[in-house]
């Protein structure tokens, strides 16, 4: 039994899925259409600014914005276990367990090119970051960070390339429907995001072909191992490494961007890694893990029960 069909191990009726899904994303449906239709003529930054004012502490926000998803995928998993009578496991990996050195693998590989794209661009132009490390506050930060961002990067993973995925090929009986379905779906519950006001739309095709490189990732290797080490090292060095006045994440990272907002220089910097450094990353992947039949994994049918 391949990853989308593990769906079949428990109960998937519609009305399980409909009601799974809206409690679980209604954080992120509440931003979308709070974003959308009244957050015209708010200037974000004030408002954090504004939130900073009461409590002068980012890592206090941040932690204060991570806490729900602890909540949440506390209930995803509460949900599946109960109402859908699936194992975790049957939604993590059609692995007989979790193979934790795929997490750690792609969590490193993630790691080093992140540190090593952002090596070359502060040894080519170090004006464009300045260094503001607070010895104290960037501990808490790290803490904070190894802490709460696995919950909410395994929301979103178990929620998107995991349930979602899973059910949507139950449903459409194949496989690239569901990738490209959720995919869209991730950038979409991103765009309130503070960086598509500063940056434009143009920003979707990094949220949307970030959750396309999650959802190959998922199907080729039948698990979210790969996802899940990926997007934490991902978040990890988001909110640790470099931060800006414009970006989601206000953190006390190592570095902070020197432009008041975003340029076009950045906007090429996040559609680059889609269309260069992402195919590179998923050849590396498929040479380690042997990855082939890209065809039937990506394109092909899904089976369901006495069909």
């Amino acid at each position: 039994m391949n990853y989308l069909q593990q769906a079949h191990r428990g109960e998937n009726k519609p009305w399980m899925f409909l009601l799974t899904f809206f409690l679980i994303a209604g954080l992120f449906i509440y931003n979308l259409l709070f974003f959308l239709f009244f957050s015209e003529g708010i200037d974000i930054s004030q408002e954090q600014q504004k939130l900073f004012e009461l409590v002068p502490s980012k890592n206090f926000w941040l932690a204060f914005n991570l806490l729900p998803f602890v909540f949440l995928l506390g209930l995803l998993f509460l949900l599946v276990k109960k109402l859908h009578q699936r194992s975790i496991l049957s939604l993590t990996t059609a692995r007989k367990k979790v193979d934790w050195s795929r997490v750690l693998f792609s969590f490193s590989l993630i790691l080093l090119i992140t540190l090593v794209s952002f090596g070359i661009s502060y040894y080519n132009d170090p004006t464009q970051v300045v260094l503001q490390i607070d010895p104290l506050k960037f501990g808490v930060l790290v803490v904070i960070s190894l802490l709460l961002f696995p919950f909410q990067i395994g929301l979103e993973e178990y929620l998107f390339r995991g349930y979602m995925m899973q059910h949507l090929g139950t449903l459409l009986k194949n496989r690239w429907m569901p990738l490209l379905l959720t995919s869209v779906l991730f950038g979409v519950f991103h765009s309130a995001n503070p960086e598509v006001a500063e940056m434009g739309y143009t920003i979707m095709v990094f949220y949307i072909g970030t959750g396309l490189l999650l959802g190959i990732m998922t199907l080729m290797d039948d698990g979210i191992e790969l996802a899940l080490g990926f997007h934490f090292g991902n978040n990890l060095l988001a909110a640790t490494l470099v931060t800006s006045d414009w970006s989601a994440l206000q953190t006390d990272a190592a570095f902070k961007y020197t432009a008041t907002q975003a340029d076009t220089s950045t906007i090429v910097d996040v559609i680059l890694p889609v269309l260069v450094l992402y195919p590179i990353i998923l050849l590396i992947l498929s040479k380690k893990y042997n990855w082939n039949n890209w065809s039937q994994k990506l394109f092909g049918k899904v089976t369901v029960k006495g069909s």
